[in-house]
């Protein structure tokens, strides 16, 4: 019971004892005043949710840093303190990487459907409906045609909020639409990814997407056209075993996590620990996996860059 609560109780009972004992108008008048001044702003003003509470302050889990969110939206969520990178939702992607106006999207009506009758704790068909529900979206993926400080390029981005970003029939077959878009319109690929691998609840429909979407990448690179990948915090799984890492230019942002299995599983298999930093981005730029780690707010001027290179 809180504070407030109490007093109201308190107040019920000297009513009470008002009512029974008073037959002065005057007073009981007086009472009424007073009480009403006291509830008048519990029965009428509900305090917020924990949901609907504004969230004006963001902690930074790499530095612990307590910061204004106005300050952290400014730099592209990284950390002004440590630069760190918060992982972001497309609106925010597309905002950040590609020229205002210019993005038009393609196939958003693709939507996954349930061929197995897939049911863990709750069946497929509810966690699709669940994820469309969340992000307004019919899959994981987003993909389009945009302009990159004017250069034109063909754009898809994983969305972690629908199921992981894990990848299904819709993303891959969304992927190769791209790809042929792509060479159609002689124009360079870059695909974003942000996902926890294949989707297990399409079984092999789902791992023969990485085999699907690394043909297609074949055919692009025969016609000599650039595809570009961006891993983003986390990559992993079939995705990163796959078209994450076919890249002509494989980029990463500073501290994501990218790799096949996790690491508490590589432990116990390998029996021994893991060198500092295994996974990290700046890890895999070490030992050769990728080609450049790049702050978020330099990677549009980087795309354009290297596209405007690759093409000519």
């Amino acid at each position: 019971m809180t504070f407030s609560d109490y007093y109201f109780l308190q107040i019920i009972e000297i009513k009470y004892k008002f009512d029974t004992i008073a037959s002065n108008n005057i007073t009981q008048g007086y009472f009424l005043n007073l009480l009403n001044l006291f509830t008048r702003n519990s029965t009428t003003k509900q305090q917020a949710t924990k949901s609907e509470a504004p969230a004006h302050w963001i902690k930074c889990k790499s530095c612990q840093s307590l910061m204004y969110y106005k300050e952290v939206e400014n730099q592209n969520y990284v950390c002004p303190k440590c630069g760190y990178h918060l992982r972001i939702g497309v609106k925010e992607r597309l905002l950040l990487l590609t020229d205002k106006g210019t993005f038009v999207e393609f196939d958003s009506n693709l939507k996954p459907i349930d061929p197995l009758k897939f049911v863990d704790k709750i069946s497929y068909a509810k966690r699709i409906e669940d994820g469309i529900v969340k992000t307004g979206r019919n899959s994981s993926v987003v993909s389009g045609e945009c302009q990159i400080n004017g250069v034109n390029a063909q754009l898809v981005i994983f969305d972690f909020a629908f199921m992981g970003g894990s990848l299904g029939s819709v993303e891959g077959e969304k992927i190769v639409r791209a790809v042929n878009r792509a060479i159609e319109k002689r124009e360079g690929l870059i695909i974003l990814s942000a996902s926890g691998g294949a989707r297990m609840q399409e079984s092999t429909y789902s791992l023969m997407q990485m085999s699907k979407t690394s043909a297609a990448l074949a055919k692009l690179a025969k016609h000599k056209l650039p595809y570009i990948s961006i891993l983003t915090d986390p990559t992993m799984g079939g995705v990163s075993a796959s078209f994450a890492t076919l890249g002509d230019i494989i980029i990463a942002e500073p501290g994501a996590l990218i790799g096949f299995a996790g690491q508490r599983v590589i432990k116990q298999t390998i029996g021994s620990d893991l060198p500092d930093g295994f996974q990290r981005a700046e890890f895999l730029l070490e030992k050769g996996s990728i080609d450049m780690v790049v702050n978020r707010n330099e990677l549009k001027n980087t795309l354009s860059d290297l596209l405007t290179l690759l093409k000519a």
